[in-house]
């Protein structure tokens, strides 16, 4: 049995001991578990002479014996005020174990430990605990909340937002439980916050949009936000596997949740309406209301997935039939969803969107010819990130073109690394250079009009307007799908600034893997979005050339 240091000893008996008996005792919160989540003891150590709790702890259902003298050295050293620091003439416990335990633990400190089959302050204090947790109202209603995760993880890997912005709004018109249309906007492109937000009305969304827009004040912000009218579904870190990490050093300030797998994503579903503000809680009909929501989202986005991947978004429309849980009268109702254009060139619009700043940048023409024959055959490319330090040293170290004022957000600037042998990329240098220099990369969708085929083309743009293909990727492909978006939510913290390396090294140790010796030169430029490069889809010919 472990027993007090000696000096633990003699410094607990310095306390002075007053002529009270001591309540302790150790057990569930409510007297049946409601969730897996509802788990852990609760340990009381109350003066019943005085009739005040002295020490109380919640512990893991599987912590030892030790933790119930842990917290009785609390409530002696340092007890919840108004109580002083002070040890007991005498204790009492309901348990046999915990009496004998504690015989042993503490016979130095001439305290008297007594069994006893009732313990009636902690009793009453455990009566009002099991009454508090047993009336909380829960997050979801019991009888959706299975269902509800269930649609969560669905939509989580569905993934809307890797084509899906803010503004593009999707209406789901519903006509049940007092909801005619709701408008999902859909949060995670800039790979912050990710969710699914279900406006009441598209007044209140762009009411919202203004506000946030107009004024950066963080009160207002805070003002504006409660202000919605709007059901929500959002994602985050499961909490205890933040408290786990929280002691980790080398944790990412701008962690992507979309990195993580779904085994560490949490959904959290609410309310937010002006005269509630907030709550993450849903009631009986606001959950079947999202239910069906989800769901339509969801059929939608698995039937339409190519169309709203398009950098124009499309005007769509599609009927669905929903079904209800078992328990409800209605088995099931129809869903009309569909796409916005109108309004979400109206947010657009509101942001500014179309500057003349970006104008500027992406000024025409925006291309002569399409060329491939910068990049060699044989060569290995890769789609990746260069961290903020090692680009200090290539941009001291190795032939340079700078793009701009580059920030140092995410955890660094997104490249296209292209590795061949020494020859050929000093040739591949010369060429870009003879070009005046790389201004944009771009990923522009493709097609075979003799099969089904469709495919993400890779592309340069030089200064001089010419652009050249370096790389043709299945569009289907899930690790290009994934190294895409990587991309897309890298450029987005960059401010669209990203970056072409071209190394050495292809037939050496380092194939695949270049050092930093093996670089040779970096060419900072921007992203182009197919929109904003406009040469729409283009055509795979038989010849192998692009036109």
């Amino acid at each position: 049995m472990t027993s007090f240091n000696r000096s633990t000893s003699r410094r607990l008996k310095k306390l002075p001991q007053i002529p009270s008996v001591w309540e302790g005792d150790r057990r569930p919160l409510s007297s049946h578990q409601k969730s897996e989540d509802d788990k852990g003891d609760c340990i009381l150590w109350v003066d019943g002479s005085q009739g005040i709790v002295r020490g109380m702890d919640v512990v893991a259902c599987d912590a030892g014996p030790e933790a119930i003298v842990r917290t009785l050295m609390r409530a002696m050293e340092n007890p919840h005020s108004p109580a002083k620091p002070s040890r007991p003439l005498r204790i009492v416990v309901r348990d046999r174990e915990i009496q004998f335990y504690l015989r042993g633990v503490l016979q130095d400190l001439e305290i008297a430990i007594d069994y006893t089959p009732e313990l009636p302050l902690i009793d009453e204090l455990f009566r009002g605990f099991s009454e508090i947790i047993d009336n909380q109202i829960p997050d979801l209603p019991p009888q959706y909340a299975e269902l509800l995760h269930s649609k969560a993880y669905a939509i989580w890997e569905a993934c809307p937002w890797d084509f899906l912005q803010e503004q593009q709004i999707i209406s789901i018109e519903i006509n049940q439980w007092d909801i005619g249309t709701l408008y999902a906007s859909v949060m995670g492109m800039l790979g912050m916050e990710y969710g699914i937000l279900l406006y009441r009305s598209s007044e209140s969304l762009k009411r919202f949009r203004a506000a946030v827009l107009k004024d950066d004040d963080t009160q207002n912000l805070e003002e504006a936000f409660l202000k919605q009218d709007c059901l929500f579904l959002t994602f985050e870190r499961n909490s205890d596997l933040e408290d786990e990490d929280d002691d980790d050093d080398d944790d990412d300030e701008y962690e992507d949740l979309a990195e993580l797998p779904i085994s560490e994503i949490s959904p959290t579903f609410g309310n937010i309406h002006p005269l509630e503000g907030l709550r993450s809680v849903l009631y009986d009909e606001e959950a079947l209301v999202v239910h069906v929501a989800l769901e339509s989202l969801i059929k939608f986005v698995r039937d339409h997935r190519r169309q709203l991947s398009e950098e124009i978004f499309p005007s769509l429309s599609r009927a669905y039939r929903i079904a209800l849980p078992e328990s409800e009268q209605i088995k099931s109702i129809n869903v009309n969803v569909a796409t916005m254009p109108e309004l979400a060139a109206e947010l657009e619009e509101m942001a500014g969107f179309d500057t003349e700043d970006e104008e500027d940048i992406y000024d025409t023409p925006m291309f002569r010819s399409l060329r491939d024959d910068l990049i060699p055959d044989d060569s290995f490319l890769s789609l990746g990130v260069v961290s903020w330090e090692m680009l200090d040293y290539l941009q001291k170290g190795v032939k340079y073109q700078k793009a701009g004022d580059i920030k140092p957000v995410g955890d660094g600037l997104p490249v296209i690394l292209i590795q061949t042998s020494r020859p050929k990329a000093k040739t591949v240098i010369e060429s870009i250079e003879e070009a005046g220099g790389l201004k944009a990369i771009c990923f522009n969708p493709g097609a075979d009009p003799m099969g089904t085929e469709v495919y993400d083309l890779g592309l340069l743009q030089t200064k001089n307007g010419e652009l050249f293909l370096f790389g043709e990727f299945e569009d289907d492909d899930p690790t290009h799908v994934e190294a895409r978006r990587k991309w897309n939510q890298r450029c987005k913290n960059t401010k669209g600034y990203c970056g072409l390396i071209i190394a050495k090294g292809l037939t050496g140790a380092s194939r695949g893997n270049p050092q930093l010796r093996d670089m040779m030169a970096l060419f900072e430029g921007v992203s182009l979005s197919p929109q904003q490069l406009g040469i729409g889809t283009l055509q795979l010919m038989p010849e192998l050339q692009y036109e």
